[in-house]
């Protein structure tokens, strides 16, 4: 939980900076392979991540419009890219705008429910962990290199002279 927005916008900045990093590691043939018709593809995941960013900040008075709404997934990984470092930097400086440190513990209504500012943001911080995660295994699975974000990967342990770990 959340008792400051500098506290918020630090996180964020690390979050963002890693969601940009497995963004990164995508090709845009990716984006559109499936592993099973049960689990959403890369392109859809990494729309979803940058989608909720417009979603659910309208909703909070954080964005003016839901600006991705209904919009197509990009089939081009840098215009992924470009739509989410412009809405997360959006957020970040809406935030220092119009909410402040004493209004994190008042409570909106977020679907269907009295969420605390403070959880709204700590919501926003983990939906992206929560996504990225799913697409570093699928990353796996179609054989694309994942990058460590809070610790080396399994390609990664080598710059350290060590051997990957089980």
């Amino acid at each position: 939980m959340y008792r400051s927005i500098g506290d918020f916008l630090r996180t964020w900045k690390t979050e963002e900076d890693a969601t940009l990093k497995i963004f990164t590691g995508l090709n845009d043939e990716s984006l559109q392979s499936s592993v099973s018709e049960e689990v959403r593809t890369l392109g859809r995941l990494a729309w979803h991540i940058t989608q909720t960013l417009t979603e659910m900040n309208s909703k909070v008075g954080l964005l003016d419009n839901d600006d991705l709404a209904d919009l197509p997934i990009p089939s081009k990984v840098k215009e992924i890219i470009e739509v989410y470092e412009k809405y997360s930097s959006l957020l970040a400086k809406n935030i220092k705008s119009r909410w402040n440190d004493e209004m994190l513990s008042e409570k909106m209504e977020l679907y269907g429910e009295n969420w605390e500012r403070s959880r709204i943001l700590e919501m926003l911080v983990n939906h992206q962990i929560h996504h990225r995660a799913q697409m570093t295994i699928l990353m796996r699975l179609l054989g694309l290199q994942v990058p460590g974000i809070y610790g080396p990967s399994k390609e990664e342990w080598k710059n350290y002279g060590m051997e990957p770990q089980e």
